[in-house]
């Protein structure tokens, strides 16, 4: 199991081809994901993308777009490595270390969904169903 594991899902009230429209500008990664260099492992359109990881850290990264009800559920995955730490430290204090890492790379993720949700449903009556 990777020393990073992050899963995460929210809700956004805009159909899934708005939302992937956002992770398609590869230009936009870096916004999102300062320390990360991604590569696209697999583009599945409005049904999210998969990417490799390397910088700060080295895994795959995800992130699923699922169309429920009126709206988009992102689920996202991070699993990964700090690549400047050597992944065989075991006891306590790499334990705290990685909790560290995980804490951090959770907040980022809300971060990004939060941000999206804000922009994306900007301007949307309360109540009002997309077209």
């Amino acid at each position: 199991m990777p020393s990073i594991d992050v899963v995460d899902e929210t809700f956004l009230a805009v159909p899934p081809e708005r939302v992937a429209a956002e992770f398609a500008d590869p230009a936009l990664w870096r916004r999102f994901w300062p320390d990360l260099d991604l590569e696209v492992m697999t583009d599945r359109g409005a049904q999210g993308i998969r990417w490799t990881v390397t910088g700060a850290l080295v895994g795959s990264m995800e992130v699923w777009l699922e169309r429920v009800l009126d709206g988009t559920v992102l689920h996202y995955f991070l699993r990964a490595e700090p690549a400047a730490e050597p992944v065989t430290t075991s006891g306590p204090r790499a334990e705290r270390r990685d909790r560290a890492h995980t804490v951090a790379r959770q907040r980022e993720a809300k971060d990004v969904a939060f941000g999206l949700k804000r922009r994306l449903e900007r301007g949307r009556p309360a109540g009002v169903r997309p077209q």
